[in-house]
C-alpha cells in the first residue's frame, strides 16, 4: 500500500557540509541521490543495514540534479546493487553524470570567470576525481511528467523543475505528497549563506510551481538551508515547514535579484573587492561571507542574473 511507504535519510559528511541522501522503502527501493563516492559504502550501507534493510536490494537510483555532491556516489552506489539499480537524471543535467570534465566547464563558464584564482580549473578537476565514483551513462533520461512504478502500487511522478540547474527535477511520492527538490529550494542558502541558481526566473517559477502545483505534505531538502536569520532547517520539513520554506525562498530571490539588477543597471566595474564586480550588490544585501568557497553560490546566482539580465529587459 502507497501509506506504508517511509522514508529514511542518509547522511554523509564532506567538509563543511552534510550530504543527505534518501532511502524510499518501497517494494522496489529507492535512493535519492548519492552523496560522493565514499558515500555508498561508508554512509549508506551500514545505515540502511542499521534498519534492517540492505544497500545491495536498492533499484532504483533518483538523481535530483547533476552536481558533484549529489552525482558523485552514483556509479559506486551502482556497483553495489550488482548494477540492477535504474540510474536516473534529467536529459539536461545528463552530462554531469556521464563526465567528469563537464563539471569543469560548467566551472570555467560560470563562477569561475569571477574567482580570479590561478589554478581553480586544477582544484575543480582534483575535486571531480576524488569525489565523483565513476563516469557513467544514465539508465534512465527523463524530461519531467514520467511515472516510475516502484513495485506494488507504488509510484513515484517526475517534475522539471529548473533554475539551480538546467536538469533540476522534483520526486513526488504519488499519494502523499513527500517531494524531493534536492537543491532546488534554497531559502537563504546552506553553508556559504547565500542561495545559488543559474536561472533565476526558471528557479523562481519553479519555487511557485513546487508550493501551488505539487503542495508538498513532507518537503525533503539537499542540505539543511538557512532561514533569514541564520538558523537551519532540517532537511525533512512538514506541510507548514514546507510553505514557509518556499515563501522564503522566493522573498530571498527577490532580495537578491533586485540588488543583483541595480548592479547591473549601474554598470559593472572590476575593483579589489573579493565580490567584484558585483560588491555593490553584495553589499546592499549585507553579504560578508567568502565568495571563493566552492559551491560559491554568490558569483553563481550573480552570473546567472547577468546571463539573463537582457530576457528581462527585452
Amino acid at each position: 500500500m502507497t501509506h506504508a511507504v517511509t522514508v529514511h535519510p542518509l547522511v554523509s559528511p564532506w567538509g563543511r557540509f552534510g550530504l543527505y541522501s534518501f532511502f524510499i522503502d518501497a517494494p522496489e527501493p529507492a535512493v535519492v541521490d548519492t552523496g560522493i563516492a565514499s558515500s555508498p559504502a561508508e554512509g549508506m550501507a551500514p545505515a540502511l543495514e542499521a534498519i534492517g534493510r540492505r544497500v545491495e536490494d536498492v533499484r532504483w537510483i533518483l538523481l535530483t540534479h547533476g552536481h558533484i555532491d549529489h552525482i558523485g556516489g552514483a556509479h559506486a552506489l551502482w556497483e553495489l546493487t550488482g548494477r540492477r539499480a535504474q540510474v536516473v537524471i534529467h536529459e539536461a543535467d545528463a552530462p554531469m553524470l556521464r563526465s567528469r570534465r563537464a563539471h569543469v566547464e560548467e566551472y570555467l563558464a560560470g563562477r569561475g570567470r569571477y574567482l580570479g584564482q590561478a589554478g581553480g580549473e586544477a582544484r575543480v578537476t582534483a575535486a571531480t576525481d576524488a569525489v565523483i565514483s565513476g563516469e557513467m551513462e544514465p539508465t534512465m533520461l527523463v524530461k519531467g511528467g514520467e511515472t516510475l512504478h516502484l513495485g506494488g502500487d507504488v509510484t513515484v511522478s517526475v517534475h522539471s523543475i529548473p533554475g539551480h540547474t538546467p536538469g533540476s527535477v522534483a520526486y513526488s511520492v504519488d499519494g502523499l505528497r513527500s517531494v524531493f527538490v534536492g537543491d532546488a529550494v534554497q531559502v537563504h542558502g546552506a553553508a556559504n549563506g547565500f542561495p545559488g541558481y543559474t536561472d533565476p526566473a526558471a528557479y523562481r517559477s519553479s519555487l511557485e510551481y513546487v508550493r501551488d502545483e505539487l503542495r508538498p505534505e513532507r518537503l525533503y531538502l539537499g542540505h539543511p538551508y538557512r532561514r533569514a536569520d541564520g538558523t537551519p532547517y532540517g532537511v525533512e520539513l512538514d506541510g507548514a515547514q514546507a510553505r514557509e520554506a518556499l515563501t522564503q525562498s522566493l522573498a530571498a530571490e527577490s532580495g537578491v535579484g533586485a540588488a543583483a539588477r541595480g548592479c547591473l543597471r549601474a554598470g559593472l566595474r572590476e575593483t579589489d573587492s573579493p565580490y567584484s564586480p558585483f560588491a555593490p550588490a553584495a553589499e546592499e544585501l549585507g553579504y560578508t561571507g567568502d565568495p571563493t568557497l566552492e559551491p560559491s553560490p554568490f558569483f553563481t546566482s550573480m552570473h546567472g542574473y547577468r546571463t539573463h539580465h537582457h530576457d528581462q529587459n527585452a
